[in-house]
């Protein structure tokens, strides 16, 4: 995989979400590598305990879309909402567990917007799902997606308030 390659298309999708609607939900962007994988993220900061560096903080919740070899060779374009070491969560008291059930309860009324999408993961992966892309069709799936998310970001933000 070329990974300089698909960190621009990321990039240049990015730079394509409303900037608006990005400050007005507090949300923040970032492209890296992760493994062997290329990935664009959303998160808040305020969804971690590292506000200065929430996307390597311990104890956070953000949405992914990620690439990789396997998933270019099946034309996929994977996706999920992480929510990692929740109890550790600083002004929440969090069973990993119930805060899953209680976002999925949230969720079932947007599923049908997700291609293939799963909710059937223990409670780190809140949702998982993949769409099929195709070099055409990467930007503007992986636009697709964000908005998507962005549509939804309250169900995070509803599901932490229920913990504090």
């Amino acid at each position: 995989m070329d990974s300089a390659f698909y960190l621009k298309k990321f990039e240049k999708a990015a730079n394509r979400i409303d900037k608006k609607i990005l400050i007005k939900k507090q949300i923040e962007i970032s492209v890296g590598l992760y493994q062997d994988s290329v990935f664009l993220k959303l998160y808040k900061k305020n969804w971690s305990n590292n506000i200065q560096n929430p996307i390597e903080s311990e104890s956070r919740i953000f949405f992914s879309l990620w690439i990789n070899d396997l998933t270019l060779k099946e034309q996929k374009l994977f996706y999920n909402i992480h929510a990692l070491k929740l109890r550790h969560l600083k002004g929440y008291s969090i069973e990993s567990r119930k805060f899953a059930d209680v976002f999925r309860t949230h969720f079932k009324k947007f599923e049908h917007k997700w291609e293939n999408v799963s909710v059937k993961f223990g409670p780190l992966t809140l949702m998982q799902g993949w769409i099929y892309i195709t070099l055409e069709s990467f930007e503007e799936k992986t636009i697709e997606l964000t908005t998507n998310f962005l549509e939804i970001t309250n169900l995070v933000d509803t599901t932490l308030a229920k913990f504090k």
